[in-house]
């Protein structure tokens, strides 16, 4: 008899629905088989159902039993899939009575060998495409379910053993209820739970500064600085004045991290901002995403967030000039033979490093011990082209002991984010028509001309900055993508010379002779 089940496999940050078909012949002696371009984890799954019949009391066909993945072109990867082929085979071999609904719903679930379900990766993606299919219901890992119940017009019910799903399709009364989540309520409620604060941070007000900077016009930022001076403590805390993340943004965020099997166990939408971390030794594939099956990397998980590179020049030369396109694009394309998967990847990249390899080049109180030409030799590990995707470059010096000692308060990320908040609110009208683009670092050049309209002083200005402190060519535009970001800060609709000249500032690295 033919039995026909629903299960989900998600490509990119999209489910695709897979329609699982099992059928039983009268053939003796023959092993059920598995067709439809599976994995081995795919494959291995009859051994998995096999041992949950036996444990349950049901009985795996030892007639010719063919389990069929459609569409059959798609490789179908990973454990999801035990469950609803084993319904299939309950239903094909006549112990499932009510074979008739399962139908309805798309089920999702490995099996462990008594029959318990584990959980599994991608549950947002699959309910939101199955809710766009108008499927009854969606059956998931209980550890999932809050995950997958965010999608409204879907009931999403969550088990923790074959035997509920069973009892679910041939009883009436199961106990077995959809999960309710308030998912606006839940958001809202934790948009602003942060464990650190940038209160927390003695003077470094001119770090500070250029990071409300960055936070405000959704620019890139370098932080250089001896060992100590607090470059990775401030740039943990920039997630703290961003703006809130949007619902539509959250479910961008989550869908990613839900397929990269990162979100915790019960939990619903990603409230904050990411802020990813990679150690200096990544690979290129592990940063930018990739794997026979693609999988997102780092810059994707950073998606509306931020990605901090701790010791820039630490990391290899090829990991960092993968960076480069998605860094433009904002999305990176990862191609395969049979198939090319689009991963978003807006992210704000921050950067740290020492100045030198012994870390005290520009130090005011201890000398530098580098050999003559180290200090542009270690700048050289970052290519140019990279460097000119880096808005804000930022000298942090060390903290002295009496601002250390001082106990007056410090300023909150509150008040800090609301000043951002505002700039944002003035971009976003600027920008209303222009789509795609929410924010200054994200104008073309094309758009300069009538964003950053300078005057006559302001252009004396920036001619003399450029001649005299050497700066190169490509810091044009940024200076003037960071001037209009001061000026929103300020809420002045013109570019004055003083944000001009605040904005040039912060062109550490482009400066001839910086490094000796």
């Amino acid at each position: 008899m033919l039995v026909k089940t629903f299960g989900s496999a998600v490509y990119g940050v999209e489910a695709i629905t897979i329609t699982i078909e099992v059928n039983w012949l009268p053939a003796s002696g023959k092993d059920p088989m598995i067709v439809g371009l599976p994995d081995n984890a795919v494959k291995e799954s009859l051994q998995r159902i096999e041992s949950t019949f036996k444990t349950n009391g049901y009985q795996m066909p030892r007639t010719k039993v063919v389990v069929n993945l459609a569409p059959a072109d798609i490789k179908k990867s990973g454990t999801p899939f035990d469950l609803p082929i084993a319904l299939g085979i309950l239903g094909a071999s006549e112990q499932l009575d009510n074979k008739e609904a399962l139908a309805g719903y798309v089920i999702m679930g490995e099996l462990s060998l008594d029959g318990e379900i584990r959980p599994i990766k991608g549950a947002l993606p699959i309910s939101i495409q199955a809710r766009k299919e108008g499927f009854k219901g969606l059956i998931v890992p209980k550890v999932n379910a809050r995950e997958a119940g965010m999608v409204n017009n879907l009931n999403v019910y969550g088990v923790t053993h074959i035997r509920e799903v069973i009892d679910f399709f041939e009883k009436e009364e199961t106990g077995l209820e959809p999960v309710k989540i308030n998912t606006r309520d839940e958001f809202f409620h934790s948009q602003y739970d942060f464990e650190i604060d940038f209160a927390d941070v003695k003077g470094q007000e001119n770090i500070k500064r250029a990071l409300e900077i960055a936070a405000a016009g959704g620019h890139n930022a370098i932080l250089i600085g001896p060992p100590g001076a607090g470059k990775t403590m401030l740039a943990k805390r920039l997630p703290t004045i961003l703006p809130p993340l949007s619902l539509q943004e959250a479910l961008e965020t989550t869908k990613i991290h839900s397929v990269a099997g990162k979100l915790p166990e019960n939990s619903t939408l990603i409230s904050r901002r990411p802020f990813r971390s990679p150690h200096h030794t990544i690979s290129d594939v592990a940063l930018v995403g990739g794997g026979g099956i693609p999988q997102p990397g780092e810059i994707s998980l950073a998606h509306n967030g931020v990605l901090f590179l701790d010791e820039l020049p630490e990391f290899k030369r090829t990991v960092l000039e993968v960076m480069r396109q998605p860094m433009e694009e904002r999305r990176v394309t990862i191609s395969r033979a049979k198939v090319a998967v689009d991963f978003p990847a807006s992210f704000m990249l921050i950067a740290s490093m020492n100045p030198c390899p012994c870390g005290f080049y520009n130090h005011p109180d201890r000398e530098c011990t580098c050999p003559p030409g180290s200090v542009q030799k270690y700048l050289n590990k970052i290519s140019g082209p990279l460097l000119d995707r880096i808005d804000l470059h930022v000298e942090v010096t060390p903290v002295a002991f009496s601002e250390l000692s001082n106990l007056k308060p410090q300023e909150g990320s509150s008040h800090i984010r609301d000043r951002v908040i505002h700039a944002r609110d003035i971009q976003a009208e600027r920008y209303k028509e222009n789509t795609g683009i929410y924010c200054n670092a994200q104008m073309s050049s094309k758009m300069l001309k009538d964003v950053c309209v300078i005057s006559t002083v302001g252009s004396n200005l920036l001619k003399a900055a450029m001649e005299k402190l050497n700066l190169s060519a490509r810091a044009y535009d940024r200076i003037l993508k960071v001037s209009r970001t001061i000026a929103d800060l300020s809420a002045s609709a013109d570019i004055k010379p003083e944000h001009l000249a605040e904005a040039i500032q912060y062109r550490s690295l482009d400066r001839e002779g910086w490094a000796g």
